[in-house]
């Protein structure tokens, strides 16, 4: 096994709860194993355009576009590195045990990473859109589209990027536990033509906390 450190990419859209899982859960896993993660923009609004979808599911997709839009907005004016903590400050007000419905969320989150409150402005325009398709296309294209969020990309051994949706899981993994899970994803990830492995989770909820 190699001893190198390596660096990760996980998709995601600030909205979706079962990716938050997932991203904690990375950051669990980059104390344990020589790993880094790198964290990029999907959009679900973007993902399920010219579907038919029931009314709540579109109500919920017309909010989506807020948080990914000032989200790829901070990444093109200020870069990659940002996108955690606005992330992570956008999670812990948007996926809590009694999420926030607060039109002041996006400019709470970008005030306590120090960022201008003039992105939030990015929230109410297609401005940035190429750029979040794009972002969105690069994560997603490798996987298909029949898939959501979260989707991680790995380098594999052999110089070929290995792309998987997941895993979905609930609660977050600690510690070595974190890890050992991620030892079975890239087992199972890095297989060749291995394509799913999955199970009905009912009307589990993730935990937020």
């Amino acid at each position: 096994m190699t001893t190198e450190r390596v660096t990760a990419d996980m998709w995601f859209d600030p909205m979706c709860p079962w990716a938050w899982v997932t991203s904690r859960w990375l950051l669990e896993v980059q104390k344990v194993r020589n790993v880094d993660f790198r964290f990029h923009v999907m959009s679900l609004a973007v993902l399920n355009q010219g579907r038919e979808l029931n009314a709540k599911y579109q109500d919920f997709l017309v909010r989506a576009w807020k948080p990914v839009r000032v989200c790829i907005a901070a990444e093109q004016q200020f870069g990659n590195e940002v996108l955690l903590p606005l992330y992570t400050a956008l999670g812990v007000r948007i996926h809590t045990p009694d999420p926030m419905d607060d039109p002041d969320i996006i400019l709470e989150a970008l005030a306590e990473v120090g960022l201008p409150a003039s992105l939030a402005k990015a929230a109410e325009t297609d401005s940035y859109d190429e750029e979040l398709r794009a972002s969105h296309h690069a994560g997603m294209d490798p996987v298909g589209d029949e898939v959501g969020t979260p989707v991680i990309h790995v380098p594999g051994a052999d110089g070929q990027t290995i792309a998987f949706f997941g895993p979905v899981m609930t609660p977050v993994p600690r510690g070595e536990e974190a890890g050992k899970l991620w030892d079975g994803v890239l087992l199972v990830a890095g297989t060749s033509g291995f394509f799913e492995l999955k199970r009905s989770r009912g009307d589990i909820s993730p935990s937020l906390e």
